[in-house]
């Protein structure tokens, strides 16, 4: 069983193992080309920016700014860059070449420097065909009239021809390792200065410096390699510029679907969580409505169940109350002065007579302290059934009281 189990792990190693270096080969043959490891707009910032073409050299090859990533012979060393010039007339043919082995050279890029009657100087730094593809060229416009022209145009001027070669370089050089493409891009980038303008532009203006370069041009890695052309490596494009665009549109298609494909499963994994917490809220509710229908119910008994009780109770002792205060008071209405009024009145009949001893007892109840409560029903009966006798003979006395003080 250990055995299988073994065999089993060493299997999915290296099947996972394939799998990681698939996708590797996949991302650089996707992300990188030859033109990436060399900034136009950067050689163009470093020559206005150079005191003559030895210093244009030695800004180019210096370790510290590293403005090439360039490594076209695969040694695992970034190549050399010499300067190589050809003047003919106002025209200055400025080569720049990548030395990769003895007497082997690669032409990268030129910049064509020419003046015109009016003294107006003309700057394009073009791009080899090989590398770049065709009329791949920027225009800059300085921000300040650039030292190196006063060099030019002078009568003892001299055309600059690189003494460096294959293993023989200047003291302040060494070879450095390549970075990846992305890295190069963001340190090369500060080298860059913004002040300037950088123009593209699809023709050349110097038709004599092109005439110039045919009978100089240096191409020992294209000779060596000719499958490996920018013609070759980018089919669908002419050139640099033309690929830049199209990657800028691919990773602007690639951001769209992310971004909707992460809004669908947003709004998907919203959706769900918004149904499940719904069920569970439903679920909850079911759950929990019988306990409150009974809790409601119950309170409600109670409540119901006490209020009759205590209804129950009020009324019972309102009416014991009413019934005591009735008692208490029935012999204060006999004594009230009710039939003194109905002597003192003889011509009255006797059903108003009978309206006021009804009516009596809420006048007799006056300085009583349960005046409101008087009204009951059983009082009207007794006060009308068992005092008519005592009416009677203490009406005689009071009468005849009642006729001593007329």
């Amino acid at each position: 069983m250990k055995t299988k189990f073994t065999i089993f792990a060493l299997f999915a190693t290296l099947f996972a193992t394939q799998i990681q270096a698939q996708d590797v080969t996949t991302v650089r043959a996707n992300n990188s080309d030859i033109s990436d490891n060399l900034d136009l707009k950067a050689v163009a910032s470093i020559f206005g920016e150079s005191e003559d073409l030895a210093d244009f050299e030695r800004r180019l090859n210096d370790p510290k700014i590293q403005i090439s990533n360039l490594d076209l012979n695969g040694d695992n060393q970034v190549d050399y860059l010499r300067v190589i010039e050809t003047v003919e007339s106002n025209t200055h043919l400025i080569i720049i070449q990548s030395v990769l082995d003895k007497d082997v050279y690669q032409d990268v890029a030129t910049v064509e420097v020419e003046r015109d009657s009016n003294n107006n100087v003309q700057v394009q730094v073009v791009g080899d065909v090989y590398m770049y593809g065709s009329n791949y060229i920027y225009e800059p416009v300085y921000v300040h009239t650039p030292v190196i022209y006063n060099t030019f145009w002078v009568h003892s001027y001299r055309p600059y021809y690189s003494p460096w070669y294959w293993s023989y370089y200047p003291s302040y050089y060494y070879a450095w390792n390549p970075y990846p493409v992305y890295r190069y891009q963001r340190n090369v980038h500060v080298h860059i200065n913004v002040n300037n303008h950088y123009n593209y532009v699809n023709n050349r203006r110097s038709s004599r410096a092109e005439a110039m370069y045919r009978s100089n041009r240096a191409d020992g890695y294209a000779r060596q390699n000719p499958n490996l052309s920018f013609a070759k490596r980018n089919n669908n494009v002419t050139n640099r510029h033309e690929l830049m665009q199209t990657r800028s549109q691919n990773s602007a298609t690639r951001g769209n679907s992310n971004s909707r494909r992460n809004n669908s499963e947003t709004a998907t994994r919203s959706t769900s969580s918004t149904r499940a917490t719904e069920s569970r809220n439903n679920a909850s509710t079911r759950s929990n409505a019988p306990a409150r229908t009974s809790t409601s119910t119950r309170a409600n008994s109670n409540n119901s169940a006490t209020r009759v009780s205590s209804s129950t109770r009020a009324t019972t002792s309102d009416r014991a109350v009413q019934q005591t205060r009735v008692q208490s008071t029935a012999p204060v209405r006999a004594q009230a002065p009710v039939q003194t009024r109905a002597q003192s009145a003889p011509t009255r009949t006797q059903a108003p007579v009978q309206t006021r001893s009804q009516s009596a007892p809420a006048r007799a109840q006056a300085p009583v302290q349960a005046q409101p409560r008087v009204q009951a029903a059983p009082a009207p009966a007794q006060r009308q059934a068992a005092p008519q006798p005592q009416r009677s003979s203490g009406g005689e006395s009071r009468g005849n009281s009642g006729g001593g003080r007329r």
